[in-house]
């Protein structure tokens, strides 16, 4: 009599266990769903140095992948209203620590505006112009590519670039004001030429933000903003 009950027993258990594990796959299911996006992980503030907890527990180490479709119904527009957008207070305050890991920099300042990175630092090195490439270069890793990096490694400049900082893209002629210091620190290395294509700044001319340029091929001064 006691077999049928044990098989029984047996069988709810085995049950119960895989109602357990069904509900454990779905809770550590990798993609997760939302409306017409599926992610990975759940997405985080953008330059968050915390990155997003992965099994070794190390920031900033796990993939990203995001997957979006229009929606099936004809004419419906996806509406998001948590697009995230580029801070330039945060991309500063990563590109001037990034840089304090470099070999022999010890002081960064940094300016992020919409079109330009201003990076002055204090360096202890024999090679100027291999420690402007990679102060520059950590600066582009950074920031969207259409922007343009200037460096100098004059820690008196900084108090120019510190007097930037509650400026924003409005204030009335900030590109002259920005130019006058840029024109300065391009006294400094700027490190190699980044292509072909582009100077040490990463400027080229015909690009997309044409009205960017400060160089020109034909060996053409320098012009300021109001000057083109």
């Amino acid at each position: 009599m006691r077999r049928p009950w044990l098989a029984v027993a047996f069988g709810a258990a085995v049950a119960l266990a895989g109602c357990a594990q069904t509900a454990e796959d779905e809770n550590t299911d990798i993609y997760k769903r939302s409306g017409n996006t599926i992610n990975v992980t759940d997405r985080n503030e953008l330059y968050n140095e915390n990155g997003v907890p992965n099994g070794d527990d190390t920031p900033m180490n796990n993939f990203g992948y995001v997957r979006h479709q229009k929606s099936p119904i004809l004419g419906d527009a996806n509406g998001y209203n948590d697009m995230p957008s580029f801070n330039r207070e945060k991309a500063a305050d990563l590109i001037s620590k990034l840089c304090t890991q470099l070999p022999g920099v010890k002081d960064v300042a940094t300016l992020v505006t919409d079109e330009e990175v201003l990076v002055v630092y204090d360096a202890d090195t024999n090679n100027r112009q291999q420690t402007a490439d990679q102060v520059k270069k950590t600066a582009l890793s950074v920031v969207p590519r259409y922007y343009h990096v200037y460096v100098a490694d004059n820690p008196q400049l900084m108090k120019d670039i510190e007097r930037f900082g509650r400026l924003d893209s409005n204030t009335r002629n900030i590109d002259q004001i920005l130019d006058a210091t840029i024109q300065r620190m391009l006294k400094y290395p700027q490190g190699k030429k980044l292509s072909d294509g582009e100077n040490e700044n990463g400027e080229m001319i015909n690009e997309t933000n044409d009205e960017l340029d400060r160089d020109f091929r034909d060996g053409t001064p320098r012009a300021t903003k109001a000057e083109r």
